[in-house]
């Protein structure tokens, strides 16, 4: 997502048409979320191949030893 989709989701919360703001601003939330979920996977990999251990992740993620393996641990 670039800068620019970002910014029209927000200036559109004061536009005209609440219906289209608010469709606008979930799209947004819908690929931010989706460009982190890959950041934060390809993180996770990178930490692993350092020899990071799943403790270590899970508490940079604030998440328990097993959900982050849950997640990521077969990948």
């Amino acid at each position: 997502m670039d800068d620019g989709t970002l910014k029209t989701a927000i200036a559109a919360a004061d536009g005209d048409d609440p219906y289209r703001a608010l469709r606008r601003i979930r799209a947004a939330r819908i690929e931010v979320t989706r460009e982190l979920d890959r950041a934060e996977a390809a993180a996770v990999r990178r930490a692993r191949a350092s020899g990071s251990s799943w403790q270590l992740i899970a508490l940079a993620l604030d998440v328990s030893k097993q959900a982050v393996h849950k997640k990521y641990g077969r990948a």
